[in-house]
């Protein structure tokens, strides 16, 4: 299961920190659209028609208890009182308000959780022909 290093939390607590900026910067509107979008969408944000879904990244598809416990706090206080399971190892929030998109990316810090979805979609390798 991926750990957390000094380095990691770090960064991570500044990422949480920048983007909840970011967020405010958007609501109050000295940030387009456009400027938004590719802030939201490296945080795992992404805007549907009805609403804001949110997409956290579950390395090696493992969690702890203390990360499976919050992620099912989150989706009580945060969404509707669920989330949805990928089949890239992702788990998605369909319901979070833009607001509090924040506070949820710092409540996943504390239990190192990373909130940046996988960049690598699942693969199939073209198969080798053996010509032994």
């Amino acid at each position: 299961m991926y750990r957390y290093d000094a380095m990691d939390k770090r960064l991570v607590d500044e990422r949480v920190a920048e983007f909840r900026d970011q967020t405010r910067r958007f609501l109050e509107g000295s940030l387009s659209d456009d400027e938004f979008k590719h802030l939201r969408l490296r945080n795992g944000l992404y805007i549907q028609t009805h609403a804001p879904m949110l997409r956290v990244a579950i390395p090696y598809g493992l969690l702890s208890s203390a990360q499976l416990r919050m992620l099912g706090s989150i989706a009580r206080r945060y969404d509707r009182g669920y989330g949805h399971f990928t089949t890239r190892q992702n788990l998605q929030y369909n319901w979070p308000k833009l607001e509090t998109v924040p506070d949820i990316l710092a409540e996943l810090a504390t239990v190192e959780m990373p909130f940046r979805p996988a960049v690598i979609a699942s693969a199939t390798p073209r198969p080798t022909i053996w010509r032994g």
